[in-house]
């Protein structure tokens, strides 16, 4: 009887248990003081309901309920975080708050300039700092976002051609190993998209490229380093080819954690490139924000940056409008709080940091690629840059789902799966460079395990995650058909 006491006591703390579910009528988490406003009449009663169930609990339930899912919660700070292409790493503490200082925190995007310039100053130095890393000639810092930096890249390519009166140039080529926002975003700024294959080599097919530049072609979008974690050796002389047909060329920055301090994107050819400062910069990101993904030029396409960037004016600095903007793309000035993480991360590693960090990057990638490489399939088997993507068809009973769910019952996150969608059962892994040896070999033991898992019973793996809170869940229902309100059991 005891036991089953204690039983019960277990699950009226269970986490999974909702909050209306712990409602006990009489108990309150709040007092409220007595009104210091006049009473003011009801709405008309057609607005008014009466059957709005609010949950009966006292203060400190509310408090161990968010807890304890808190607690339940993956997160960079509690767990490893392997989602290729993500580039979840360790965001330092310094620059949160360094981002909450009252001058910033506190500060109106339309306040006039004059009571703004510490922070226009430090968007005029990420500015410069972002020309710099990419060998780009100017930067707008506005777009909110990865996908959004695309969509203002796309934007820019199309103002230039049709200030060349060749706005009938349509057609823009994307690898067939590129993020799925680029087509997209192509597709939206009314251009037409054509996939190009990849070599037996994972580099981009330069014939499909010769075949494909003609007088239609508008421009190439292009991943460098690609979404296989692969330097594109091919990539200067593509864009030498748009170049020689008429056409611009567009570089995805979503994994510059790779190339900083190495490679300047401008070097290799391209003309615009957008950068994840929540990624690469770090800010906390998941979730859907915060974010930042500005846009830098060269000097053919920097006449078209969106508006507004900082220009310094003496000892002054002020907002101002590129000569040729393609607009606005965002409200005021973009995501400030993320701009100022990024500077501060900046400042704080220095040119020869920088270096370092996507030096370890590529270090943790290959030491995973040389640990999983007898478990796992690799193709193309070659030296990656900041990830590597294995595919898990090689052992019967397990698929990249199944690793990655049974993953969760050893405490790490799973890895990005089925991407890129050339590889089959993809597996892609970003260690990234804040995670230690102790880590990466505690991961690589997990992959070993559900290894010899799926080696003693191939049935066995689709039935994790065993020990989190909930097991597998019809994915494509919740996405699909969501439950957004709690509604009441059925009564007996």
């Amino acid at each position: 009887m005891l036991l089953q006491d204690a039983d019960a006591r277990a699950d009226a703390h269970d986490p999974r248990r909702l909050l209306m579910e712990r409602s006990v009528a009489g108990r309150t988490a709040v007092t409220l003081p007595a009104s210091d406003v006049p009473a003011q009449p009801l709405p008309d009663a057609a607005l008014l309901r009466d059957d709005l169930e609010l949950p009966e609990v006292t203060e400190g339930e509310v408090v161990r309920y968010f807890t304890r899912l808190s607690q339940l919660n993956f997160s960079v700070d509690t767990n490893f975080y392997p989602l290729g292409s993500c580039t979840m790493k360790y965001n330092p503490k310094l620059n949160e708050a360094m981002a909450a200082l009252p001058g910033f925190a506190n500060l109106h995007p339309g306040q006039p300039e004059s009571q703004a310039q510490g922070a226009l100053e430090l968007m005029h130095g990420l500015q410069a700092y972002l020309c710099e890393i990419t060998g780009m000639s100017a930067a707008g810092l506005t777009p909110l976002a990865g996908a959004h930096g695309e969509l203002t890249g796309i934007l820019m390519i199309k103002a230039c051609l049709e200030s060349r009166g060749e706005g009938a140039r349509r057609k823009i080529l994307i690898p067939d190993t590129a993020h799925g926002t680029n087509p997209a975003s192509a597709a939206m700024g009314g251009f037409d998209v054509v996939s190009v294959p990849s070599d037996a080599n994972g580099n981009i097919d330069l014939e499909a490229v010769r075949r494909e530049a003609d007088e239609t072609l508008a421009g190439v979008m292009f991943t460098q380093p690609t979404t296989l974690g692969l330097f594109d050796v091919n990539a200067a002389e593509m864009c030498r080819i748009a170049h020689e047909a008429g056409g611009l060329v567009y570089a995805d920055g979503a994994n510059m954690n790779a190339l900083l301090g190495r490679v300047k994107l401008g070097a290799l050819g391209f003309d615009v490139v957008h950068l994840n400062l929540h990624k690469t910069f770090t800010t906390p990101h998941g979730g859907g924000g915060p974010g930042a993904g500005p846009v830098c030029a060269n000097d053919t396409l920097a006449p078209f940056l969106p508006a507004p960037v900082v220009e310094r004016r003496g000892d002054a600095y002020a907002l101002a409008d590129p000569p040729q903007t393609i607009g606005r793309v965002g409200g005021w000035q973009g995501n400030f709080g993320v701009l100022a993480r990024a500077y501060t991360y900046i400042r704080l590693m220095g040119a020869e940091g920088l270096r370092a960090a996507a030096d370890n990057a590529v270090l943790n990638a290959n030491y995973l690629r040389a640990r999983l490489r007898d478990l796992f399939v690799l193709e193309p088997d070659r030296g990656v840059m900041h990830e590597v993507v294995f595919s898990a068809r090689k052992r019967r009973g397990a698929r990249a789902i199944d690793v990655s769910k049974r993953l969760l019952d050893y405490g790490f996150h799973a890895p990005t799966m089925y991407f890129p969608l050339v590889v089959a059962e993809a597996l892609m892994i970003e260690p990234t460079e804040t995670e230690s040896k102790e880590t990466l070999d505690a991961f690589v033991e997990a992959m070993e395990r559900i290894d010899a898992e799926a080696a003693q019973d191939e049935h066995f793996l689709h039935g994790a995650p065993y020990h989190t809170p909930v097991s597998r869940l019809d994915e494509a229902a919740a996405a699909r058909r969501p439950e957004l309100r709690w509604r009441p059991a059925a009564s007996t």
